[in-house]
């Protein structure tokens, strides 16, 4: 009887030590990260692409901008979207993957891929594949070209803070055929092997420039996840570990040549060049979160994937 006791009082110790662990943690919700006010944009496209007025949505406060002007984020908002406004040889064009959607009470972040059909007779022929994506950071605008589509965002915002793992909702819908299209709007669109899935990233990094201006960077954690099954409804507070230290096979160090950009002291827009895992105990300087409905390259993606998140915050223990 009394061995019996004794096994007893540990279990029961040890449940009582968890449920403090458990309610030791707590979540932080990311500035406007319940999606449950949207900035609207309307954008006048250009008269040669038919002159309508399109809808572009970014996550802010409530509120309604007009005319064909250039955002930066509004109220203290970190996000920005895959949302922009285009001038390509002096034709405004709006691309919209980004959008509010219904949720609860209240409404979430819906992002789609899609075809953009850019198309003016004897000027512009262009099919442009965009995946639904939203990011800590900033869109450029206007974005003059398709090429080096990551030197026209700015990813990351100052970060110092040592989350154990990201959270949120969400909801996954992936056509059936699962292939994807790649179309950049240059040449002839092609059907490229391979499955599609949403993807979700959370870097954390610290990071410093040269007298040069060339920004380096150290990678501090790192969360990563695809997610390749259609849900039956909504996965509430899914978690995404982060993990500190060497994470290579979590999401190995970002190439030279695919490296996101940020802006420099000088003011231009330079190439993050992460050379380093960082050592244990480093506190990052700036965090890197993105979703999309796609994980492939840019203009690369399955058509109609829809994937929708809600309430994205930071757990700390």
């Amino acid at each position: 009887m009394k061995h019996r006791f004794s096994k007893i009082t540990i279990l029961l110790g040890a449940a009582l030590m968890s449920a403090a662990a458990a309610n030791a943690e707590h979540t932080t919700l990311i500035k406007y990260g319940n999606f449950d006010s949207w900035v609207t944009r309307n954008i006048p496209e250009s008269k040669i692409l038919g002159g309508k007025t399109k809808q572009v949505y970014a996550i802010g406060p409530t509120s309604i901008i007009s005319g064909a002007k250039p955002y930066s984020p509004a109220g203290g908002s970190p996000w920005a979207t895959s949302n922009v406004m285009a001038k390509v040889m002096g034709v405004v064009k709006a691309s919209n993957a980004v959008s509010p959607a219904a949720h609860g009470s209240g409404k979430c972040a819906r992002m789609v891929t899609t075809m953009d059909h850019i198309k003016a007779a004897g000027m512009v022929n262009m099919d442009v594949v965009v995946a639904g994506t939203i990011f800590l950071g900033k869109m450029l605008e206007p974005v003059t070209s398709t090429k080096n589509p990551y030197s026209k965002m700015e990813m990351g915002i100052p970060f110092t803070q040592r989350p154990v793992a990201l959270t949120f909702d969400y909801n996954l819908s992936i056509p059936k055929e699962n292939q994807r299209t790649y179309s950049s709007g240059f040449g002839k669109k092609k059907t490229v092997p391979g499955l599609d899935r949403a993807e979700v990233m959370i870097l954390l990094q610290y990071r410093w420039e040269d007298a040069n201006g060339n920004i380096f960077a150290k990678r501090v954690g790192t969360g990563h996840e695809l997610l390749g099954r259609s849900t039956s409804g909504w996965v509430n507070t899914h978690r995404v570990p982060i993990n500190y230290g060497n994470a290579s096979h979590v999401k190995p160090l970002i190439p030279k040549q695919k490296s996101y950009y940020a802006r420099n002291s000088k003011g231009k827009m330079v190439p993050v060049q992460e050379v380093d895992w960082a050592a244990p105990g480093t506190a990052p300087t700036h965090m890197i979160l993105m979703f999309s409905s796609g994980s492939g390259e840019p203009y690369t993606g399955t058509i109609g994937t829809e994937f929708m998140i809600d309430n994205v915050g930071l757990v700390y223990s």
